[in-house]
């Protein structure tokens, strides 16, 4: 047999009271993998058992290894009864399985139950034994790593780029197969995880098996996600980008040069898997809109996509798949060799239009680049990635988000579909009016890390589109924003306008001083030829309502001619102008982006928090309007934000990176929105001033370049900004937890630590977790029951990262979390799906990672808070 796994149960400790009249516990463990389980002996009367067991032995076919977690489960013995189960620990075995990965796997697991949580922890000593496999035809992808993190890992630089690789695997839902007979939670629960489980492993050992006909060891990038598709099944699907990865530390960064992000949506009804061997509808689906993507690039003269990303947002059968990127030219060396002797581009480079001035695919004005003063660039930039740190900018950057809600009415099947259909172009656009004109309001150009999320409910569509705006000096200075048009019968119609557009003009100019954006003073504006068009479209129109005919014109002599033109048309444009002037910044200390690194600040102190919440909102009027629903939407966000300034104002001056807010429509009237985020603190004094190169760089491999889930037409690179080193701060602490030495590990969402570097990169993190509860008043409700749960996910991570000799977690995501609710019977149900890197981290200045006694971080109280 080509592999042999070995695993050994110790002991456990802090086990619940099974016995009653003991107040005790007659504990053993099973542990199973594929069709093979071992059992431990019962240690009688203990809370703390002590098994020692002997080293138990599975031979089996390294793709098994691959596909399938080892799976322990802690029972309580009864001689006159069944065996009551205490839980579960499922350990996935694929990181063993790297030439360069861990020798063992050996720590204390928390043992999980989907009913009670967390019930104490076992100790566990797993190792694997690989034999040499000259197969050619084996059905294995050992050895092919994998990285969640979307920059190049700090250890390694490219040799190759190989492109695009995505797959998908299809199965019943098992949660939908009891309806012949009574559900039980727990049961149900466990065979869920289980497959979920085992699907996400055949996934990575089918795309990496991928990996290795395109000639490639790496997958970065890699996203994984599940698609509950209710009765018609349940889809795991992932995407990354195939490279040859050398563990060497020199290289430079590949020429760039990027456009406008690209957003494509369709609307597809689900129908039930009949096949699960043969998932080619969901195939054909993806592949429609990949598709469309590649057509936008060439379109637009690119052949790469930087920053691609897909998702879906269910409800009942309908489904909205969702693909976006941004359409960009590399240089075709870097693809081919994976480094270039070049200098580096300049400050400028990836501003410049790629595309023939003269063959446009849709209307623009168009400057001379204002560094070079020899390539044209566009007056706004928007795109989904991560900043480049050559880039110059002035001032500082922030958040900017635009939120929209659309009720529509109950449907079933085509009709519900056909109208999801009709309403996603009108949503997108009210995204991007809003979008741009937050971007005007604060003066400036630019918006990076764009991200569209479109989620369908019963009877509402939420969209939220989140981005970080700054100042690119390359490009001309934002016009302001003009008011214009025929006001409502009962407003003052000028003096109402005049007052409006004062308003405007003062935000402005606190805005400018806010984020101190002080662009340079030009001598002389050169000017490229606007392209013809029979219709002027460089301002902003808004429609009258979803069912207008037409548009007005509007009167091209009023105003300045570089303004931003808003028409006010009707009572919704007024609303939408209030909440535009009602937007309010961060208070004072605090900044927000939602990409690694905020523009503007460069000295970093090794200050870190990451933190997550969720909040739930049930609707509880039924006469809800449009603009009623946007602002419940907009104050649950606005909220959102606000708690974590109060919560996090100890840390000041601080900044809230890596933003990631997530929003669904669970139930009916329920509105749900999760964020992830990282506060990191500054030198406040020293904020402005931008470090040269080699300090930017220091500690980090030159080839920092930012691999964000690129795709072929040619696979796509963009930078990241490594951070300079910080003040020295341990990553490890001890803690006592039942008077033995805990190790804590670090998590974060962005791709490094500060003041730290990497020095091995241990495998992924993905883990599936469900936790059900029929006493939900009893665990303090909502709030409650989400906390409790999401501390023990954390709880969970840490666990299996120190298990693998590891001190930290980077690029960790929350990619789903799904709430479903009957406060009537008292019950609740989430599902939690993380990932992340599992790595060893140390000091700039030492090679060892050190113990310390650095302090955790306080838990923030709230409504499912928790910080980490």
């Amino acid at each position: 047999m080509p592999g042999k796994l070995k695993a050994k149960i110790v002991a456990g400790r802090h086990l619940p009271v099974m016995d009653r009249a003991s107040d005790l516990t007659d504990a053993f463990v099973e542990v199973k993998f594929g069709n093979t389980t071992f059992k431990t002996d019962v240690f009688p009367k203990s809370l703390n058992p002590q098994w020692n067991s002997e080293w138990f032995k599975f031979e089996v076919d390294d793709e098994d290894l691959q596909d399938e977690p080892l799976q322990i489960t802690v029972l309580d013995h009864d001689t006159y009864s069944a065996n009551d189960a205490i839980g579960k620990v499922y350990i996935d075995i694929d990181p063993l399985l790297c030439s360069e990965a861990a020798s063992v796997i050996s720590g204390w697991f928390p043992i999980y139950d989907t009913i009670h949580g967390i019930r104490g922890e076992i100790n566990v000593l797993v190792k694997v034994e690989l034999f040499n496999d000259l197969n050619r035809f084996r059905q294995s992808s050992c050895g092919v790593k994998f990285f969640c993190t979307t920059s190049i890992p700090r250890c390694y630089r490219v040799a190759m780029v190989h492109g695009f690789v995505e797959e998908l695997v299809v199965n019943e839902d098992p949660e939908y197969q009891w309806i012949d007979r009574i559900r039980t939670p727990r049961a149900s629960n466990e065979a869920r995880q289980r497959l979920i489980s085992l699907m996400s492993g055949e996934l990575q050992r089918k795309i990496g098996l991928k990996v290795l006909e395109m000639g490639g060891n790496t997958v970065v990038g890699y996203l994984q996600c599940f698609d509950l598709e209710g009765e018609s099944g349940l889809v795991v699907r992932a995407i990354g980008t195939a490279c040859t990865l050398d563990k060497l530390t020199s290289g430079s960064a590949p020429n760039t040069n990027t456009h406008d992000g690209k957003d494509a949506r369709s609307v597809k009804l689900l129908d039930r898997i009949h096949n699960p061997d043969e998932p080619e509808t969901r195939d054909a689906w993806w592949e429609e809109i990949r598709q469309e993507i590649k057509s936008h690039a060439k379109a637009l003269g690119c052949h790469a996509v930087l920053g691609y990303s897909e998702s879906t947002s269910i409800c009942e059968e309908v489904c909205i798949l969702s693909a976006s990127g941004t359409a960009a030219i590399l240089n075709p060396r870097y693809m081919r060799e994976g480094c270039l002797d070049d200098p580096s581009p300049p400050t400028c480079g990836f501003c410049h239009i790629p595309y023939d001035e003269l063959n446009m695919p849709f209307p623009a004005q168009l400057t001379y680049c204002y560094h070079c003063r020899r390539q044209k660039v566009p007056d706004v930039l928007f795109t989904t990635i991560d900043m480049p740190h050559e880039a110059a900018v002035t001032g500082k950057g922030c958040l900017i988000q635009a939120r929209l809600c659309r009720l529509k009415k109950k449907a079933q099947g085509e009709v519900n579909a056909t109208a999801i259909s009709n309403l996603l172009p009108f949503m997108e656009y009210e995204l991007h009016t809003q979008l741009m004109n937050k971007l005007k309001l604060r003066s400036m150009n630019a918006l990076f890390g764009l991200h569209i999320q479109i989620s369908v409910g019963e009877n509402m569509l939420l969209g939220l589109a989140s981005a970080t705006g700054v100042y690119l000096t390359a490009l001309p200075a934002p016009g302001g924003i003009q008011i214009a048009g025929k006001a409502p019968s009962d407003l003052s119609n000028d003096h109402h306008i005049l007052t409006i557009q004062k308003r405007i003009n003062d935000t402005i100019s606190k805005n400018k001083e806010l984020y101190q954006i002080n662009p340079p003073e030009l001598v002389e504006e050169v000017v490229g030829s606007p392209i013809p068009e029979p219709r002027q479209r460089s301002r902003l129109f808004r429609s009258h309502s979803e069912s207008s005919d037409e548009l007005s014109e509007l009167d091209l002599s009023h105003g300045k001619k570089d303004a931003f033109v808003l028409e006010i048309d009707d009572t919704d444009a007024v609303e939408d102008i209030h909440s535009l002037l009602t937007d309010a910044p961060p208070p004072t200390g605090f900044y927000s982006c939602n990409t690694e690194i905020m523009p503007g600040i460069y000295n970093w102190t090794s200050g870190v928090q990451m933190f997550t919440s969720v909040r739930v909102f049930r609707l509880s009027n039924a006469n809800l309007t449009n603009q009623g629903l946007n602002k419940i939407f907009t104050d649950l966000c606005e909220n959102l934000l606000k708690s974590f300034y109060f919560k996090l104002r100890s840390m000041i001056p601080c900044c809230l990176c890596h933003l990631n807010f997530t929003v669904a429509v669970p139930e009916d009237e329920l509105i749900q929105v999760a964020v992830t985020a990282v506060a990191m603190t500054f030198d406040k004094d020293q904020a402005q001033e931008k470090p040269p190169d080699k300090l930017i760089t220091k500690g980090c491999s030159e080839t920092e370049e930012q691999l964000q889930f690129a795709m072929e037409l040619f696979s796509s690179l963009d930078r990241c900004s490594p951070l300079p080193e910080g003040r020295s701060r341990s990553l490890r602490s001890n803690r006592s937890f039942g008077g033995s030495s805990v190790t804590v590990v670090k998590m974060t969402p962005l791709s490094f630590l500060p003041g730290t570097r990497i020095i091995k990169y241990l495998g992924i993190i993905n883990m599936f977790f469900i936790r059900e509860t029929t006493s939900l008043r009893e665990e303090g409700g909502v709030s409650g029951f989400l906390h409790s749960f999401i501390a023990e996910v954390f709880a969970m991570v840490r666990a299996h990262v120190a298990a693998l000799g590891g001190n930290a977690v980077v690029s960790y995501s929350m990619k789903e979390c799904m709430l479903m609710e009957n406060p009537n019977k008292n019950q609740a149900q989430c599902l939690i799906n993380v990932s992340g890197d599992a790595v060893i981290c140390v000091m700039e200045t030492d090679s060892e990672p050190m113990p310390s006694t650095t302090n955790i971080g306080q838990t923030c109280s709230g409504e499912a808070d928790v910080a980490t």
